[in-house]
């Protein structure tokens, strides 16, 4: 196990808390820390079965390094209470990745305040407070957060007004953590480009997929494992990086 995945005094693996881990791109994240040598918090609210399966199948590749915690972002006593059951999973705490996310439309005009809380509650006020919560123990290990942001932050997602502005509001959020608590804990953001498309969404019909692809440089969709290798860096390998926000958009940025 390299240095960087353990820590040198102790010897002891890396533990890393990653938000909305059950499925999808958290998952491959989770599996992706994993795989390096890290011990991973798998984070759900409802997809407990998919979690306790993907703990249950990294358990089996090295006995007690995968636990689940379960808590709704939404629920702002919860928060802190999250960081501290996912602290006691391995005793410390090493990572935060902020993934867990509300995506949808929401167009002018059919705004309401469901919406507003839904989607400002993942995707910025949960990072916010378990950022603010996990801190310390973080300070302790000279630990790293790295928040899952978007590509559309600087080029708005057209009918998708409270999610670009959540997500804008959270890439802010990043280059502040990074001034308010260096230099022990550095902060960074993965902005994701077309990766995945969601699950039954009919904001992304066959010909919306195409015409995204054509703006792709690289001409394809990325995948989980693109963002999570991101991820992996940012947490484990860039230790004078703190602040930043990198693309992974197969250029799709440039295009835009």
């Amino acid at each position: 196990m390299s240095a960087a995945i353990q820590d040198s005094a102790t010897l002891t693996p890396k533990a890393v808390l990653i938000t909305g881990a059950a499925k999808r791109v958290g998952a491959e994240i989770a599996r992706t820390l994993h795989a390096v040598g890290c011990n991973v918090v798998i984070h759900c609210n409802r997809s407990t079965a998919e979690a306790d399966a993907l703990a249950a199948s990294l358990n089996q590749k090295r006995v007690k390094s995968a636990a689940v915690v379960t808590g709704d972002l939404l629920a702002d006593n919860a928060l802190t209470g999250l960081i501290d059951q996912a602290h006691s999973c391995f005793g410390r705490l090493d990572g935060l990745v902020n993934n867990a996310s509300s995506f949808y439309a929401t167009p002018v005009g059919k705004i309401d305040l469901d919406d507003w809380l839904d989607i400002m509650g993942s995707n910025l006020k949960a990072p916010l407070f378990l950022s603010q919560a996990a801190a310390p123990y973080l300070r302790q290990t000279k630990g790293a957060i790295v928040n899952i942001i978007d590509i559309h932050t600087e080029h708005p997602l057209k009918d998708f007004v409270v999610y670009n502005a959540a997500k804008a509001g959270l890439a802010g959020l990043t280059r502040a953590f990074a001034l308010e608590l260096g230099p022990d804990v550095r902060v960074n953001g993965v902005s994701p480009g077309a990766i995945m498309w969601p699950d039954a969404s009919p904001d992304y019909p066959p010909a919306e997929r195409e015409r995204i692809i054509n703006q792709v440089p690289l001409k394809r969709v990325g995948s989980a494992l693109d963002i999570a290798g991101a991820v992996k860096f940012l947490l484990l390998e860039a230790p004078y990086v703190t602040g930043q926000i990198l693309a992974v958009d197969g250029g799709r940025e440039i295009c835009l």
